[in-house]
């Protein structure tokens, strides 16, 4: 039976822009109330969650931090339960990259590296040790469900740093439900190219080679790729899984 998501309580980190905005309409119109976790600029997360509030008449909330900062992780679910009564789904769409030359291995300082893997990897697993415990006591549970990227899969992505920390990333999440047991789905949703601000700092030339090397000769559409979270989140027999959305970039023989 799916799993219904009216009047959930869901958290999206780096949800005030891009995927996370699409993701928090797609998750609004199915009657769930949302907290939206932005990092440094509020406008658009308030502006988010007025728009949320107006259209969906549902409670959205806005919560700052940085999301490589693991007590901010923390403090982000503990704010999402005290403002919702609850947490029932966690969006870990929060991410970082540097666009880089991918061949240069000094492209990148070690503490750039260590950021990337910081927001990358240490903060999802941060977000979900803080949710567990409530999404033990909830009688059906819960989801967490993490962006990654088609770079965890292949040897490609804005920066070399990236596409190992999302490799990483996609480990984590295999680890995790694995082993955190049945009340909890965990799965990664893994998007092409999606023209947001940041997929659109690859340049027009770029940007035209990656929606010709891509089977459907397009980009990722983003309403497309949000509508994957919900699906994930409704179905009750998927865990341990990467979904792509790639409008065929990365198509594994395997």
């Amino acid at each position: 039976m799916p799993y219904k998501l009216q009047d959930r309580s869901v958290l999206i980190t780096g949800g005030s822009r891009g995927l996370g905005a699409e993701i928090a309409r797609k998750f609004a119109a199915e009657g769930c109330n949302v907290a939206i976790n932005y990092a440094n600029n509020e406008a658009p997360a308030q502006e988010l969650a007025k728009e949320l509030e107006q259209e969906y008449k549902v409670k959205a909330v806005v919560i700052k931090g940085d999301c490589g900062v693991m007590a901010d992780c923390t403090r982000c679910v503990e704010e999402t339960i005290k403002a919702l009564g609850g947490i029932d789904v966690v969006i870990g769409n929060a991410g970082w990259t540097k666009f880089t030359d991918f061949n240069d291995l000094d492209a990148m300082s070690e503490e750039e590296w260590d950021k990337c893997y910081a927001v990358n990897v240490k903060g999802q697993h941060a977000l979900l040790k803080a949710a567990l415990p409530t999404f033990k006591k909830n009688a059906e549970g819960g989801v967490f469900l993490i962006t990654s990227s088609v770079a965890g899969v292949s040897l490609s992505g804005s920066s070399m740093a990236y596409s190992v920390t999302k490799a990483a990333q996609l480990h984590l999440m295999k680890c995790l439900a694995n082993t955190q047991g049945e009340k909890v789905r965990i799965n990664a949703v893994l998007p092409g190219l999606l023209l947001t601000d940041w997929g659109n700092l690859y340049g027009e030339e770029r940007l035209a080679m990656l929606k010709d090397r891509a089977v459907l000769k397009q980009e990722t559409k983003l309403g497309d790729c949000a509508d994957a979270y919900v699906l994930l989140a409704k179905n009750t027999s998927i865990t341990g899984e990467n979904l792509r959305v790639d409008s065929g970039l990365v198509i594994q023989h395997l």
